[in-house]
């Protein structure tokens, strides 16, 4: 058996800064620390921090202890709730990756310029529910391509003369590609601007995965359930390869079914420690014959 393991596999830099920042802020020892939702999709990272005493919570109301400080997650949170913290005072560590604070930047520079915004992502990811408090009232969130006709009727409805196209840092590459082709089609080059907001690390991660997909009998992505990413790397290799697992842990693996393919891919997506990554590869080399 051999294993191919993709080289960009895990962290990415700011899910990888937000991590060690909250563990030096733990260790600090100054004060209790809470985070405002979760701080990357996965839930052993969730679970090793929770243990070291941050408080994973859903609304910073819950917050009464006034020498406490509030991390913001990489994900980002929407512009509002930064006033709303001001004014009751709570000391903010802010996280979020700076390719998420960029498409913010952007988002709110073009609305304030009368941009339509044609938002590519996932509606309920926090991320985007983020970047939308930067869009101004006229936006639209393109999850797939059949949302593109909606979408192009309420660019009408606004009234606004031309438009960007951005997408969440994690969307499918090739799905951003086909959607701003669909909009420039339809409306023409001449109103349409488009910034590619994709972080690079998710598109070489996007590639990586497809390449190694297609010269392998098996797949096997390992990653959080409901990391949009590492959910993108799965649809990736499903497309070039039957036999394609997501798991969130090595455990979670059919080890007596794996055994049966002859190459063997593995990915992990941007919130996957290392730890489990090596875990896998691990478990898959107490099996005969396996070179990687």
């Amino acid at each position: 058996m051999e294993i191919i393991l993709g080289k960009t596999a895990g962290f990415c830099f700011g899910v990888q800064r937000a991590v060690e920042s909250t563990i030096n802020e733990v260790n600090s020892k100054k004060s209790k620390i809470y985070c405002l939702g979760e701080l990357t999709h996965n839930k052993q990272v969730i679970n090793k921090i929770e243990k070291m005493g941050v408080e994973f919570i859903d609304d910073y109301n819950q917050i009464n202890d006034t020498n406490s400080k509030l991390i913001i997650r990489a994900h980002g949170i929407p512009n509002y709730i930064y006033h709303k913290l001001e004014k009751k005072g709570i000391e903010i560590k802010d996280f979020t990756c700076p390719k998420v604070t960029r498409v913010h930047k952007i988002a709110w520079k073009y609305a304030k310029n009368d941009y339509f915004i044609f938002l590519c992502g996932k509606n309920d990811h926090p991320e985007i529910i983020g970047t939308i408090s930067y869009c101004g009232n006229n936006y639209f969130i393109i999850e797939e391509e059949s949302d593109l006709e909606e979408a192009i009727k309420n660019y009408e409805k606004s009234k606004l003369k031309k438009a960007l196209i951005i997408a969440q840092t994690t969307f499918s590459v090739k799905k951003f590609a086909d959607i701003q082709n669909k909009i420039k089609e339809r409306l023409g080059k001449s109103k349409i601007i488009v910034k590619n907001t994709i972080c690079i690390a998710t598109e070489l991660r996007q590639k990586e995965t497809d390449e190694i997909s297609k010269k392998v009998d098996c797949m096997i992505i390992i990653g959080g359930k409901n990391s949009s990413n590492t959910n993108k790397l799965f649809e990736i290799s499903k497309k070039n390869c039957n036999n394609a697992y997501h798991i969130e842990t090595p455990e979670e693996l059919n080890y007596e079914e794996i055994e049966k393919y002859n190459k063997i891919g593995i990915m992990a997506g941007a919130s996957t420690p290392k730890e489990s990554i090596e875990q896998l590869v691990k478990m898959l080399e107490r099996k005969e014959g396996i070179k990687i």
